[in-house]
């Protein structure tokens, strides 16, 4: 699981996005710059991209296409402008040990909400990432919908929202989700190479459903808010 590292990425974060100062990503979670001090990340198998021009921003919704290049683990850094979706929401918190697990629980809990309220998911599903701690980690689970009617209505446990927007930074993680910590230090390291300031926010983007936590084929998409 990813939770040194994705607790390291959220105490770097000021008061309000971590819930508790927790030992040096997502979820999660999420406005100072990183600390110069970070302790270097092991570095993955080929060396971080340069910084992408965040003057000119690709325009997109989480999905959009990258470029792939690097390990089967990390790969391409873009920079993109994020446009808010309707979306049904899950709240949920986890321990670190059954996160994956509890995750796509939410994801499924999602699809079946959808299901029975008549609206049509579109896109892939997403985990915002609340708060982390030494024990666990909040999260919203979302799922992108084509525009629901005014009076969709749907149950006390969820809600309609609307997916985060605004400028971010792409990741990508090919791998088990058990590998994900790797993806989550190279990307601490990567923000504190170029000296980029985060906000309080990234997202999990899932692109394909797997077996597993364990499962080597998964593709996850991450997104780092910037400044």
């Amino acid at each position: 699981m990813a939770s040194l590292a994705l607790a390291a990425m959220m105490a770097a974060v000021p008061a309000g996005f971590a819930a508790a100062q927790t030992p040096p990503a997502a979820p999660s979670a999420q406005a100072p710059s990183v600390p110069a001090e970070t302790p270097a990340a092991p570095a993955p198998a080929t060396p971080a991209p340069a910084a992408p021009d965040a003057t000119a921003p690709n325009t997109a919704a989480p999905g959009a296409d990258t470029p792939s290049v690097g390990d089967s683990s990390t790969s391409s850094v873009v920079v993109v402008d994020l446009a808010a979706r309707p979306s049904l929401s899950y709240a949920g918190k986890s321990d670190w040990e059954d996160g994956y697990k509890n995750i796509t629980d939410a994801i499924a809990k999602l699809r079946a909400e959808a299901a029975r309220a008549g609206l049509k998911p579109i896109g892939h599903p997403l985990t915002v990432f609340l708060s982390t701690d030494d024990v666990g980690f909040r999260f919203e689970a979302m799922l992108p919908l084509d525009a629901p009617a005014a009076d969709a209505k749907v149950g006390s446990d969820f809600k309609l929202s609307q997916t985060p927007a605004g400028k971010a930074i792409k990741f990508e993680h090919r791998g088990s989700y058990e590998e994900i910590e790797s993806t989550y230090e190279a990307i601490t390291a990567w923000l504190d190479e170029k000296n980029l300031d985060s906000r309080d926010l990234f997202i999990e983007e899932y692109l394909n459903d797997v077996k597993g936590s364990d499962d080597t084929d998964l593709q996850v998409d991450v997104y780092v808010f910037v400044k």
